[in-house]
């Protein structure tokens, strides 16, 4: 059996993950597509306390190198395996949930998409996208998947959408999602960003900013970029705060829409005030 626990950014992943491993003799696979990198640590919040378990694909790509979905799923894949056969329960823990997918479902990838797009803006690029697949669920900025999904009509001559729906699930597995009111949510996100500067983020920020190193990698964490602004003098650091809680918002709200429009979780909403009820009734249904 596979767990998968997703969710949106600050929500509790993490603590709920290192309490089924614990209890249900599991080891931890990473599906957060900006902790796998080395030197990110503080704005991607990576775990610091791991408790002795397992974890894998955590802090483990050079910054310098372009890690794809084709790499997750074959890498993740070898960890679900090797996990499984060793009587263990592998836990997939994080926020992208195409990750998620990737791993569990008899997705098809390869390690470099073609591409022949090169200069087209991703409006165009979408419309060319909706004129060949309506039904599409991609989103507009995720560029990657666009183009992906052009390329699979190109040589199929029918609809990504298509096969998305004909996509099997790999390995029994049990989804949970974890969820709180939009408030609460919000509240969370906007004290994490507070707590991350206290921790030392501008810091980590600046020596990334004077490494000059504008990858993907670290271009794609939310904290990294807007504190490069600052560092450039185009705004303030309080400017830069507002902007990465704002961000960090529209993540979470981006991750629920497609959470629920891609995967089927059992929901949990969490009780903060007392989350080891949360942890319990999670264990239960697990349990069932």
């Amino acid at each position: 059996m596979v767990i998968v626990i997703a969710g949106p950014t600050g929500v509790g992943k993490t603590e709920l993950s290192l309490f089924l491993a614990e209890r249900l003799n599991g080891e931890i696979i990473n599906a957060d597509s900006t902790q796998v990198y080395k030197d990110l640590d503080i704005a991607t919040a990576k775990v610091k306390n791991k408790k002795n378990i397992p974890h894998y694909l955590l802090d483990c790509v050079d910054i310098t190198k372009d890690y794809t979905v084709f790499d997750y799923q074959k890498d993740a894949r070898y960890w679900i395996n090797d996990i499984l056969s060793r009587g263990k329960t592998p836990i997939l823990v994080g926020g992208t949930g195409l990750y998620i997918k990737a791993a569990l479902y008899n997705y098809e990838f390869t390690d470099k998409d073609k591409n022949d797009y090169e200069g087209i803006s991703n409006d165009i690029l979408y419309q060319k996208l909706l004129a060949v697949d309506p039904d599409t669920s991609i989103h507009l900025n995720n560029r990657r998947r666009i183009i992906s999904a052009l390329n699979y009509y190109e040589a199929n001559k029918k609809p990504y959408s298509q096969k998305e729906k004909n996509d099997k699930l790999l390995y029994d597995t049990i989804f949970i999602g974890l969820t709180t009111d939009r408030d609460i949510l919000y509240y969370k996100i906007n004290k994490r960003v507070e707590e991350m500067f206290a921790e030392g983020l501008l810091n980590e920020a600046k020596n990334l900013y004077d490494s000059n190193i504008r990858t993907k990698a670290v271009m794609t964490p939310i904290g990294y970029k807007e504190l490069f602004k600052y560092f450039d003098g185009e705004i303030s650091l309080e400017e830069a705060k507002e902007l990465m809680k704002k961000n960090s918002r529209h993540y979470a709200k981006r991750q629920y829409t497609w959470f629920n429009n891609q995967m089927k979780l059992k929901w949990f909403n969490v009780n903060y005030e007392n989350f080891d009820k949360t942890k319990e009734e999670v264990l239960n249904y697990i349990k069932k």
